[in-house]
């Protein structure tokens, strides 16, 4: 690294600090924080200090090893099914192809080497390792009783264990939440070789939290929750206002991976990143009926923002949805070989000019010719958006579908002439996306 690239780094990452530091006094009027005492304070400052150290000055760096990755894991995928032909007349058993899953799921021995997938992190919030170096807890009852002192073997429990923690499940189970679930720092929640469902309840969320892995749910029917009482860590219990009814809600928290999730009809979002997040990644879904799906951002007002840094790669948009695939404020969103197959008003909003980077995706507009258009831009007339980065790159347009660009092109990247690497097109989605969603895997196979 040249000695003009650390000052230009450090210059920004000062700025940024400056813009951002006055936030942390910023009352948190939606968190669901009752009494914000004086752990939480404590806490919260401590989020903002991660999340400045964990910003990204030249974000187009991270875009440039992730679009690598795409192109080596699909040569690897390429080579690997040339060679199987050869030897056995057909295909592996494992179709895996994009960089995230190649990293585990092709080795029969996954069960027995559940860490691995903290190796396995790409883009924003690839430094998520969860709860890598700690023990396996194992949920055993999927009750939820008690929010205050949760009973040992209930995933409340593991949850805010002190120290970090790699949760998986005994069996295939139904959780019904009866309040919120507060994740702290350091953990992992796995799902995968059973089928966990989290439904009909209060939904997951990260608040003040920092390196958190969630995978291989499937969450759906998320209620909002009258709140009261609830430990949020082990240290810790404090007065919840009503929850949202979110999926996944991240707030104030940094280095965070969900990946491999089925969403779908929730109260409110089905994944909500807000309020000064990120380092953040989520790949991996299928999301089907519902309304307002992904917001990242909380408000326009809240600049904090501006340091929202999140990565959307190979989910699959599916059926029944209507709008924010994401909607963006402030920071910069990285939307890459996503499955767009459907959506009712449109695809990728925002407001007070977020930097969107659209690469290799597929976008298929629904019949109706109102609703063609993929961009939505809020509370700015033309003269102002127009300098907003939007910008569109080897994405594959089908049925009309149209992506309004604007603003300057995206690429401070550092390289020789400029140069960033391509994305893989949007031809090579339906493979790259092809088992997203919660994974049926089986112990002892390929996943």
């Amino acid at each position: 690294m040249g000695m003009g690239k650390i000052m230009v780094q450090s210059s920004t990452k000062v700025l940024f600090i400056f813009l951002v530091t006055f936030a942390i006094t910023i009352p948190c009027l939606e968190a669901g924080i009752g009494e914000f005492d004086d752990f939480l304070k404590a806490e919260a400052e401590e989020a903002h200090k991660i999340a400045l150290d964990t910003y990204i000055p030249v974000p187009e760096e991270v875009v440039h090893d992730l679009n690598v990755d795409v192109h080596l894991a699909m040569e690897e995928a390429n080579s690997t099914r040339r060679e199987m032909k050869e030897k056995h007349g057909e295909g592996g058993p494992c179709e895996s192809s994009n960089p995230i899953d190649n990293c585990w799921r092709c080795k029969a021995d996954w069960a027995k080497n559940r860490y691995q997938l903290a190796k396995c992190g790409k883009g924003f919030g690839r430094k998520a390792v969860g709860g890598l170096g700690g023990p396996i807890y194992v949920v055993t009852d999927e009750s939820d009783n008690d929010m205050v002192t949760p009973k040992p073997g209930t995933l409340r429990f593991g949850v805010v264990q002190k120290g970090p923690l790699w949760i998986i499940f005994e069996r295939s189970m139904i959780i019904r939440l009866n309040q919120e679930l507060l994740v702290s720092s350091n953990k992992t929640i796995d799902g995968r070789g059973v089928n966990v469902q989290i439904r009909d309840g209060g939904g997951i969320t990260m608040q003040f939290v920092n390196n958190v892995i969630v995978h291989g749910l499937h969450i759906t029917n998320i209620k909002n929750k009258p709140g009261g009482m609830i430990r949020d860590s082990f240290e810790h219990v404090g007065v919840r206002t009503r929850s949202d009814g979110d999926a996944i809600s991240i707030y104030g928290s940094t280095n965070i991976w969900v990946d491999h999730l089925s969403l779908s009809n929730c109260e409110d979002g089905l994944v909500d990143i807000i309020y000064g997040s990120t380092g953040i990644t989520v790949s991996n879904l299928h999301m089907t009926k519902h309304n307002d799906v992904m917001l990242f951002g909380s408000s326009d007002k809240y600049t904090i923002d501006k340091i929202m840094q999140i990565t959307v790669a190979f989910n699959h948009f599916g059926q029944g949805l209507i709008q924010r695939m994401p909607r963006c404020r402030y920071g910069f969103v990285h939307v890459l070989n996503n499955d767009y197959t459907h959506w009712q008003m449109y695809a990728i909003g925002g407001s007070s000019g977020p930097t969107i980077l659209s690469q290799g995706n597929r976008f298929i507009a629904p019949d109706n010719n109102a609703a063609k258009e993929i961009t939505h831009r809020d509370y700015a007339p033309p003269e102002v958006w127009k300098n907003w980065q939007w910008s569109s790159e080897m994405d594959l347009f089908m049925n009309g579908a149209k992506f309004v660009s604007s603003g300057a092109p995206i690429n401070r990247a550092p390289y020789k002439k400029g140069f960033m690497m391509k994305p893989r097109d949007g031809t090579a989605v339906s493979r790259l996306t092809r088992h997203a969603g919660a994974l049926n895997c089986i112990i002892g196979k390929p996943c």
